[in-house]
């Protein structure tokens, strides 16, 4: 049973597989529209918001420390996914790059576990989005009736039809076309970009040196305890992480790296890409840069405005300008947060619509499922069926909670791409590599290292969620993928063949 759980597909087949006239994607996207991808998915809350908490909490002036050794854990998994992306350019990302690595059972976990991911995602995306769009209502004097999504009504028993209605909408946009999609995601990360580039240029002006001082604030132990939501390193070895210096620095780099999440989302758009051999790595690396770029900017500016002591947690930025004497920016940055949610959510939605697809068309799933629409060359089916299931559960659901799942999904995902650069490597060295991870296998070792330090650091209460959910997969696996799978069934070498 072993070999057939760990029967890889053929990197040849897998492009094959693109070519077949029903199940092919449109050729469409450049580099710079990957950039605006991955911008548009990387920048979202976490700048808004997580920069007051682990400034307050964990690390002072520092926390710009933390977004470069967050940024540098994002950077060796971005090298093994640009690598990756450009030596396999299909559709599915981490799961295709499995299946042609590690074997079936491994990828069909990692297309399990990115479903999960990207569906979470972007229903909480969704829901905050709502947040934002209520919260500038309110300041114009409107306010929605709870049954129909008020933060009040929607945490009790409202449908949060903003949210509900911002999903379905983007479904729409996704099954017309990626060049639609990749315009009106230009728009809206210009409009964000220049939102926080704002930010950043006026508040130089408020800063204050004395605010810097200290800038690694003196270390303060936390009391460790047993609960199930510490972090799982605590219960493990009954050490706790620390709050300010230097370690504190580390332990505010696990929170924050939650505002990374995303740029994995573009190597799954590799198919839909021009020239993926040269533009995939482009894509996925510049777009870490320059986001890694804005977010230490941030962090150097709104710790310099007000000391890290007196940051507010829910809206740090919008606050800061409040307690310097201007109050307009506080608007302003709600405006560019509500924006700016708006291509998060939807490029966490192609994702999982592209990942979904993949494994459709190698029978894993239904292969209803993996035929494109015959006009816009789109998986129009998974992407609607995605669409209204993730809004329901953006409407009803009030899913913070859960959140920290989206978080471990794609630590889960780092480990595999590292651990499956370094196996193709050996076994098929003579595939072409049109971009090649440098100091294989200290690289990919080192981002399973830095993805797994950051994975014991999230609450145990999300690794026992996390584990039920795979629990679920395998079940599903044993039940349905393995005996419909292509490769399986012997059909991949007929795939040129497929009416």
């Amino acid at each position: 049973m072993s070999s057939t759980l760990f029967r890889t597909k053929k990197v040849e087949q897998s492009i094959l597989d693109t070519e077949e006239p029903e199940h092919a994607l449109k050729k469409s996207l450049s580099a710079l529209d990957l950039t605006v991808f991955g911008v548009g998915v990387i920048i979202g809350t976490g700048i808004f918001v997580l920069t007051g908490t682990v400034a307050k909490d964990n690390a002072g002036p520092a926390t710009a420390l933390a977004f470069i050794a967050a940024g540098i854990a994002c950077a060796l998994a971005a090298l093994c996914y640009a690598e990756f992306a450009s030596t396999v350019p299909v559709a599915g990302s981490a799961y295709t790059f499995s299946y042609a690595s590690l074997g079936e059972l491994p990828a069909w976990i990692i297309g399990w576990d990115l479903v999960l991911e990207f569906a979470l995602g972007t229903a909480v995306v969704a829901v905050g989005w709502s947040g934002y769009i209520q919260s500038l209502m309110d300041n114009a004097g409107w306010t929605m009736p709870a049954a129909l999504g008020s933060r009040e009504g929607a945490d009790a028993f409202g449908f949060d039809i903003l949210a509900a209605a911002l999903v379905l909408v983007l479904t729409g946009i996704l099954v017309v076309g990626m060049k639609l999609s990749a315009r009106i995601t230009s728009i809206v990360v210009a409009i964000k970009v220049t939102v926080v580039l704002v930010v950043i240029i006026a508040g130089a002006f408020l800063i204050k040196g004395d605010n810097y001082d200290p800038f690694i604030p003196k270390e303060k132990p936390v009391e460790a305890g047993a609960s199930l939501d510490s972090p799982l390193i605590q219960l493990m070895f009954g050490w706790a992480p620390s709050n300010f210096g230097v370690m504190g620095i580390f332990t505010a780099a696990s929170v924050v790296f939650f505002a990374f999440i995303g740029f994995d989302v573009v190597a799954t758009a590799a198919e839909e890409t021009k020239n993926p051999q040269r533009d995939m790595p482009r894509g996925i690396l510049g777009s870490l840069v320059i986001c890694t770029t804005l977010y230490v900017l941030v962090s150097i500016v709104v710790t310099g405005m007000q000391h890290y002591s007196e940051l507010s947690v829910d809206a740090p930025l919008a606050d800061a300008f409040k307690a310097t004497g201007h109050p307009w920016f506080a608007g302003f940055i709600s405006f560019g947060a509500a924006v700016g949610l708006t291509t998060v959510c939807m490029i966490l939605l192609l994702g999982q619509t592209r990942v979904f697809f993949a494994m459709s068309r190698d029978g894993l799933l239904p292969r209803f499922f993996s035929r494109v629409h015959p006009r816009f060359k789109t998986p129009h089916r998974p992407t609607i069926l995605l669409g209204v299931i993730i809004a329901v559960l953006a409407g009803f659901t009030p899913l913070t909670e859960l959140a920290a799942l989206v978080n471990i999904g794609t630590l889960f995902a780092f480990v595999v791409v590292a651990i499956g650069v370094i196996i193709l490597r050996k076994t098929r060295p003579d595939l072409p590599r049109a971009f090649r991870t440098p100091w294989v296998p200290v690289i990919p070792i080192l981002s399973v290292c830095a993805s797994l330090w950051l994975m014991i650091n999230l609450p145990a209460e999300t690794w026992v969620r996390f584990g039920i959910w795979m629990a679920a997969g395998f079940i599903l696996y044993f039940l349905y993928g393995r005996t419909h799978s292509r490769l399986g069934r012997g059909e991949e070498a007929k795939a040129e063949n497929t009416p």
